[in-house]
């Protein structure tokens, strides 16, 4: 299958969307807890700060490190979409283009607001 170049870039971009819903979304938070442990700590500023921590061994414990790790994760995205794509391309185009146009708004969002604290 030939893949055209506008298609490789919608792919990485869904991919790229995708990973990060996977990795970081609050929407998707559901996904990443039985696989952590939620720790407290407190900083020089007298905050309390919440970290993730992968639980310890087994299945549980893989997937959390895998979940925890963004590039790990984007491999599997990647693949995912892309076999998927090769498979049934009518299918997975329409969530390509949302993927991909969600990521261009945020990476545009992200460059706004960089900007702005500038």
């Amino acid at each position: 299958m030939d893949i055209s170049f506008i298609e490789l870039v919608m792919i990485s971009l869904a991919s790229f969307r995708l990973t990060r819903l996977i990795v970081f979304d609050k929407i998707t938070e559901f996904i990443r807890s039985p696989f952590f442990v939620e720790e407290e700590e407190v900083n020089e500023f007298g905050e309390t700060e919440v970290y993730y921590v992968p639980k310890k061994g087994g299945l549980k414990g893989f997937l959390g490190e895998l979940l925890s790790c963004y590039w790990c994760t984007g491999i599997w995205s990647a693949t995912f979409l892309c076999i998927l794509y090769m498979i049934w391309p009518s299918v997975t185009f329409p969530i390509l283009l949302i993927l991909s146009t969600a990521a261009i708004a945020a990476i545009i969002e992200a460059l706004i607001q960089r900007i702005i604290s500038e």
